[in-house]
């Protein structure tokens, strides 16, 4: 793989300040989808199921056992998964909190198993499993699926009136953010988006977007609502078979986010911590997550994008940024606080996050030639982009059990399936066939012409000669008897 120079390397430490600014930039990147996650939950379950404290404590817990596994060799962020909000609500309205709860913990356990798994039969399969052109796509896909989320944060997807106070936010946060990133010079180049954030925070209050009357509420610290085993509940499996097979999805996600990363830092993260290292941290995390009433855990792609368009891969920073989103879930005014920022602001900072990450799938193919005139190449990779940018949902229903399998791990599916079931041709398009034939016969028809021709001029030749030895023989034969005739009469 491409060795690429990142400003602040994996292992690299920054200076105090810069240090906790560009953590603090990784917290605003993760921040408003993992509290996404327990609303939505428990809007779906209709009761609280899940909370914000604990999830951004759950979530930086979560981070910091993923960088101990890792050995500190992968700058990733673990977040609130947004594949098992459906599964958890599910998972709830048949067990309660120890259905949902007991149902996240075997998520991780399933993960630290397949871990083990590769740890011991070795990962040089999944180089045959996901080439690039799967690998590609995911990424893509990966990215670009998110494109609605931001466009629908702005108030621009169509669905309702455009307000003109959110648009010009979201415009501020987008052109700030881009012009920190491609002018300005020394440390604010490496801390776009929280320039960006809060310079569009800033013009959000000064239009009146900004409601404070949470923040004001709020208490200044606050214990998160944890919930743990045989204390607040007890172990429930009823909802196991609900939670538990998303784990099998989710698996295509996490291997996607590691290549993405690994393209944008130039490190293969599949082999170098392996791909057992990075499964067993992620389901630690998510086990844990679990265990103290928290969503399940995944690599986040917000941080991803922050890495690669900072160049700042520093764990270092990782770390700090998960210790702070600890500190934040039991700072309730500071959680507010955060949380009042407006939908247009986050909107506009993630066009270029979520772009990012698309591009980098598409640099992914250029990086290693995949070739769009075989036939084969070109067939899984239009059959991943449309199913996983199109919206497609396979949902494997049984009684209570309920697996959707959409975006990226649908189209990973997809791709795998097509990938070993087409058998490989060197063979190009149809029309290049039939050219190429004719190219190949009309070579083949100038030899057998021209050896024919050399055949019957070998031919004449050995006659011509054969005949010049008749005619030497019989100009030859006259004279001997001349001769002999003369020397007798000239003896007589």
């Amino acid at each position: 793989m491409e060795k690429k120079k990142m400003l602040i390397d994996i292992n690299e430490k920054p200076s105090i300040g810069k240090w906790i600014v560009l953590a603090i930039q990784h917290v605003f990147a993760m921040f408003g989808a993992t509290i996404l996650v327990p609303i939505l939950v428990n809007q779906a379950a209709g009761e609280e199921v899940l909370t914000i404290p604990v999830a951004l404590v759950a979530s930086g817990i979560g981070t910091l056992i993923y960088i101990l596994c890792t050995k500190g060799r992968s700058p990733v962020y673990l977040g609130s998964s947004f594949a098992f909000i459906s599964p958890i609500a599910a998972a709830f309205l048949v067990g309660g909190i120890g259905g949902a709860m007991t149902g996240i913990m075997a998520v991780g356990l399933i993960y630290i198993v397949v871990a083990l798994i590769i740890k011991l039969i070795g990962k040089d399969w999944l180089d045959k499993l996901l080439p690039p052109i799967i690998i590609g796509p995911m990424i893509m896909v990966i990215g670009f699926s998110l494109a609605p989320s931001a466009i629908s944060s702005i108030g621009i997807d169509g669905t309702t009136s455009i307000a003109w106070k959110g648009v010009i936010v979201a415009l501020v946060s987008f052109l700030v953010t881009a012009f920190v990133m491609t002018r300005a010079k020394g440390f604010l180049k490496i801390i776009p988006f929280l320039v960006g954030i809060v310079s569009g925070y800033i013009v959000a209050i000064c239009f009146g977007l900004v409601d404070f009357t949470t923040f004001k509420d709020a208490a200044l610290f606050s214990m998160p609502a944890f919930k743990i085993p045989f204390v607040h509940y007890k172990l429930n499996f009823a909802a196991l078979i609900t939670i538990a097979p998303i784990a099998l999805v989710t698996m295509c996600e996490h291997i996607g986010d590691h290549t993405a990363l690994g393209n944008i830092i130039g490190k293969d993260l599949i082999k170098d911590p392996g791909l057992d290292r990075t499964l067993l941290g992620d389901g630690l995390a998510t086990f844990v997550a679990g265990l103290i009433g928290g969503p399940a855990n995944t690599t986040y792609g917000e941080n991803t994008s922050v890495v690669g368009m900072t160049k700042v891969a520093s764990v270092w920073v990782i770390g700090l940024a998960a210790i702070f989103a600890i500190i934040i879930g039991f700072l309730g005014k500071f959680t507010a606080l955060v949380s009042s920022i407006p939908n247009p602001v986050l909107g506009g900072v993630s066009l270029l996050l979520y772009g990012f990450i698309g591009i980098n799938g598409l640099k992914v193919l250029m990086t290693n030639k995949v070739d769009f005139e075989n036939p084969k190449n070109v067939l899984i990779a239009s059959t991943m982009l449309v199913l996983g940018l199109g919206g497609a949902v396979i949902s494997i229903t049984s009684g209570d059990l309920n697996i959707p399998i959409k975006g990226m791990s649908l189209a990973a599916v997809f791709g795998i399936i097509l990938n070993l079931i087409i058998p490989d041709s060197k063979e190009e398009l149809v029309e290049d066939i039939e050219v190429e034939d004719k190219i190949i016969a009309t070579p083949k028809a100038k030899k057998t012409t021209t050896t024919k021709k050399v055949a019957e001029a070998k031919k004449e030749t050995a006659k011509k000669a054969k005949e010049n030895k008749k005619e030497d023989k019989t100009e030859k034969s006259p004279k001997k008897t001349t001769s002999k005739k003369t020397t007798k009469k000239k003896t007589k």
